[in-house]
């Protein structure tokens, strides 16, 4: 019997799918290793100390995850051992079991984007270390680049969404927790070819922003998901209802605890997203029944959240949901559970799941 040759071994490698059945290859014997090792693409760390002695055993990495603790050390060894990662998932789970350290910094993001320029998704979430400088040098060097989560990096403002604005690909955006962006920011990202290809934005708790700097999102003629949830009192009716009017593509929802935002925001969601398929008004108090009742005849929307929205009555519920057919779910503050007219509760429930929140 001839031995199989390495093209032979890569190509039965490469109709196992399962990750154990890979690692099982692996092992069957050094030359089996090798294999695998040269055609392995995607890699989690679990543990940054076997960083150096891991990562050159792939030298075809493209996807790299790793949620602990790295220095600067770390991300420029990975910079140079890894550079044609397209997928960078760095986003931090903390640990009460971690010891004090300090995240990479900003410099440490700037060299790496200057060796890895085939990223196309970078999620950065919770390293506090991350500024505007890092996020600039990324823009920069990643042409490609079309998923990009900054969430909870508090350091990140309008310098970095400056940068981001001038991205010609970039479809997902997520800024959670960036308490430093204003309305300049948003203007920043109007400004440029972003506008014509974002489909999903996450402004939660961006506290800062106002109605002017949400009307800049009315250029945004791809938007499929806008999250606003948590931005303050200072965005109301007046910016929600300027992209509401323009964006008519929105799919995705969130105004949840924006508590000057009132049924006049609501009725125009309705009356212009006819492609809505979640709404979630969680604590928005100022929506009524009138609101809701919009979305009466509307035939996408499946899913809409509104506790808190407590000037609504039982017939105005009754009106929502018998009258939008492709409703499948409703959550409603669990402190109506018991004011609810059960024969209401029941009624709602033979057309769509009821949930209590």
């Amino acid at each position: 019997m001839m031995k199989l040759g390495d093209d032979e071994l890569t190509l039965i490698l490469s109709h196992l799918q399962d990750p154990h059945d890979r690692t099982s290859f692996s092992e069957v014997c050094k030359r089996f290793l090798t294999i695998h090792a040269l055609t392995r693409t995607s890699i989690r760390l679990i543990e940054p100390d076997s960083l150096h002695s891991l990562l050159p055993r792939f030298p075809n990495l493209t996807h790299f995850h790793c949620s602990a603790p790295l220095s600067d050390n770390n991300l420029l060894f990975i910079s140079k051992t890894c550079p044609n990662l397209k997928t960078l998932n760095l986003s931090f789970r903390p640990s009460s079991l971690r010891r004090t350290f300090r995240h990479f910094s900003h410099r440490a993001i700037s060299s790496l984007a200057s060796r890895c320029r085939l990223l196309s998704a970078v999620s950065l979430r919770r390293r506090t270390g991350v500024a505007d400088a890092g996020v600039t040098a990324i823009c920069a060097a990643s042409n490609h680049l079309r998923h990009l989560d900054l969430g909870r990096c508090s350091l990140v403002g309008d310098g970095a969404l400056e940068a981001i604005g001038r991205l010609n690909s970039l479809q997902v955006l997520n800024l959670e927790g960036c308490s430093l962006v204003t309305d300049l920011g948003l203007g920043f990202l109007a400004s440029g070819p972003l506008t014509k290809t974002l489909k999903v934005l996450v402004l939660v708790e961006c506290d800062r922003i106002t109605d002017t700097g949400v009307s800049n999102l009315k250029i945004f003629s791809s938007l499929e998901e806008l999250n606003l949830a948590e931005c303050g009192p200072k965005v109301t009716d007046v910016g929600c209802v300027a992209v509401f009017e323009a964006v008519t593509g929105l799919k995705k929802v969130n105004l949840s605890w924006l508590v000057n935002v009132t049924d006049a925001a609501v009725v125009a969601m309705a009356e212009h997203g006819q492609k809505l398929v979640a709404v979630n008004l969680t604590g928005c108090e100022l929506v009524s029944g009138v609101g809701i009742k919009a979305f009466e005849g509307h035939g996408c929307l499946e899913s809409l959240v509104i506790p808190g929205c407590h000037y609504t009555s039982a017939s105005d519920l009754e009106c929502a949901v018998l009258g939008c057919k492709s409703l499948k779910y409703v959550e409603l503050d669990k402190g109506l559970m018991f004011w609810l007219p059960l024969e209401t509760q029941e009624k709602i429930s033979r057309f769509c799941d009821l949930g209590w929140s």
